[in-house]
This record gives C-alpha cells, structure tokens and sequence, in this order.
C-alpha cells in the first residue's frame, strides 16, 4: 500500500481475462470474431503515419456528421468519446440524481465502480427471479437511471415502449440506455430523442463494429445534455480520441451494410448454439446480445468455466450471488462454437452420474 495514498473505498472493475501465455479460443469478453469492414482494413494499412504527428480534432467534427446522417439527427445531439466507458464515466461524474444513481442488482459492473470512483450513492434494483427487468421498480427513482438494453450478462431487453414509461416518470433525471448490444436482435431507444430531452443513448464500436482494439464510443442525446458532456471532456482530454481512430470510424459509419450482415450471422450462430446447448440439457436465456449466458444442471459454473479452460476454451464466469452457476459464452465463429460444444460433451459426459 502507498504511503501516500489509500483507496479502500475503491473497488475497481475486472476485466475480462487477456491471456497471454498460450492459443485459446476467446470467448469470453464479447468480441466479434469478423475482422471490420475492407475499407476499414484497407485504411488501417494505408493511413499516413505522417498524420500521427498533428492533434486530432478535439470536435471530432467528421465522425459527429456522419453519425448525424446515420441516425437522423444533428451534430449537436452526438458525442464521440475514447470508448463507451468514458461516456458512461462522465455520466457517473456529472449528472448524479437528486437521490444519487440507480441499476440492476445484476447488470454491467462498471455503472456500481463509476459510482463508488465518483462518490454516487447508489442503489441496486434487484432484477425479477427470471432476470427480467420490471419497468416499473424504476418509475419515480429523481435519480440518475442506467440501463444496459439488452442488459448483460443475461442478454434480456426492453422493449422501447416499456423504457417509455421509465422516461415519463422521471422527467427531472438523466435515463442512460447503455445499447452496447442492441445491434445483435434488439430494439434502438434513439428514436425517442425527439421526445425525451432526459434520454441518452450510449453506443460503442466495439461490439458489432468490430473494432474493440479502436476503443471508440458515442452518445445520442439532447444538445443540452451533449453540451455538458462536451464541457467535462473538455475539461480532461480533449484530444483523448487519437487520429486513426477517427478515420477508422467514419471508415465504418460508411459501411453499415456490412456490419448488418455480420450481426445477422451473429445471430444465427447464437440461435444455432443456443439449441445445441439445450441438447446438452444446459437452461440458456433468450439473449438479444452477442452472447449467451447458460448454466448446466450437475456442473457448478466455476467447474465449467475451469474444465473449458482446460481443453483452450475461455468463457466469463461471474462468481456471485444468484449468477454463480451461470457461464456467459460470447459468440465466435461457426467453427469456434462447434469446438465449444464439441467440448462441453466431453465435459458433460465426464460429469454424468453414469
């Protein structure tokens, strides 16, 4: 401990594992397995390295107009930012509810560090026993809302129309749909913005725009909300987006067409999977994520997380209360997720009661 400084109130987040020391097949921390789109590639090789040498544009100017055209909006309801993370950082920073912040009991366990990192009193709402989320427990919290739609690790979503009645009751706070996941079968709250100046929808590319390693992050939101945003990045890194990264993503915005066929197979590969693993008597959640979070009767999670780490194959174990027995699987390639399942027979077999 430094002699300087203690930090026991701090309790940080735990990545998922990055092994280093040997192959495995990665499906652990929900990565796409597809490489981005050709034009991407193509500029990833290309780029002037000559450019590296000037700032990028603190406005992110570019990435801001073609975000605008994707979705219909302005430049002045997007905020870029250095991955989702950080967005989701500075709403923990500064725009704590009257009463503090509110999520799931069983969610995205970032929101519970931002709020302990920025000293927001915060309260978990226990999902229901299926793991569905009550709209209703959120009506009338006059605090900050934080909601990842589909939520992981379960993969569950809400409908717009039930985010609704969440936004209509708490017209006073800030409601963030952390849509990390929405493009694998969900349903986007960004049209609502018209109606909801208490709305933020938070977005990433590192999930269905397969750029994860590019760390790079947006919001949607009214001009008002996007301009605080704007003055707390201001206020640390305004350079925090560095050059490639932006041309890598206006290279994406531009490709939409690819990213949708990818996610399309994405989720065949989930729906394929995901009746295998039946077939292997596992209980698998209806995910709309990348992802499925699954549990097998006889075999605690932390033995299947252990034994699939044995044969090369990583999956996220989440040891605590009521998800202990559960393992999230990110969905790789058809022939990855044959290996998985091929795998968990062994395992299945070497735990049967026979």
């Amino acid at each position: 401990m430094s002699r300087f400084f203690s930090l026991p109130w701090l309790h940080p987040y735990t990545p998922g594992e990055q092994p280093q020391n040997r192959d495995y097949i990665k499906l652990n921390t929900n990565e796409n397995p597809y490489p981005p789109a050709p034009a991407v590639r193509k500029l990833l090789t290309a780029r002037d390295a000559a450019d590296l040498r000037l700032y990028p544009d603190p406005d992110c100017r570019g990435l801001k107009k073609k975000l605008a055209g994707l979705y219909g909006l302005t430049p002045e309801e997007i905020f870029v930012a250095n991955g989702s993370d950080d967005i989701l950082n500075f709403v923990f920073w500064g725009f704590p509810g009257e009463k503090g912040a509110v999520f799931p009991d069983i969610t995205y366990g970032f929101y519970k560090v931002f709020a302990g990192l920025h000293r927001v009193p915060c309260r978990e709402i226990p999902l229901n026993g299926d793991f569905s989320l009550n709209p209703r427990d959120y009506y009338h919290q006059n605090s900050l809302i934080v909601i990842a739609n589909p939520n992981a690790p379960t993969g569950l979503a809400l409908t717009p129309g039930e985010i609704q009645g969440i936004l209509d009751t708490n017209r006073d706070s800030l409601v963030v749909i952390d849509e990390a996941y929405v493009d694998f079968g969900a349903q986007s709250c960004y049209p609502l913005l018209s109606q909801y100046e208490n709305l933020l929808v938070v977005r990433t590319f590192s999930k269905s725009r397969c750029l994860a390693g590019g760390r790079l992050g947006y919001a949607m939101g009214s001009p008002a909300v996007i301009s605080d945003l704007e003055r707390l990045k201001f206020s640390t890194n305004p350079y925090a987006i560095n050059r490639l990264t932006l041309a890598l993503g206006e290279a994406t915005v531009a490709e939409e067409a690819y990213y949708r066929e990818i996610s399309q197979k994405i989720q065949k590969t989930r729906k394929n999977t995901e009746n295998a693993l039946k077939g292997l008597g596992f209980l698998v959640l209806p995910s709309l994520g990348n992802f499925l979070f699954a549990r097998r009767p006889g075999i605690s999670g932390e033995n299947l997380y252990q034994s699939l780490k044995e044969k090369a194959i990583l999956v996220r174990h989440f040891p605590q209360e009521r998800i202990g027995e559960y393992v999230r699987i990110t969905m790789g390639t058809d022939e990855q997720m044959e290996q998985l399942i091929a795998a968990l027979e062994e395992i299945c077999h070497e735990n049967s009661p026979d």
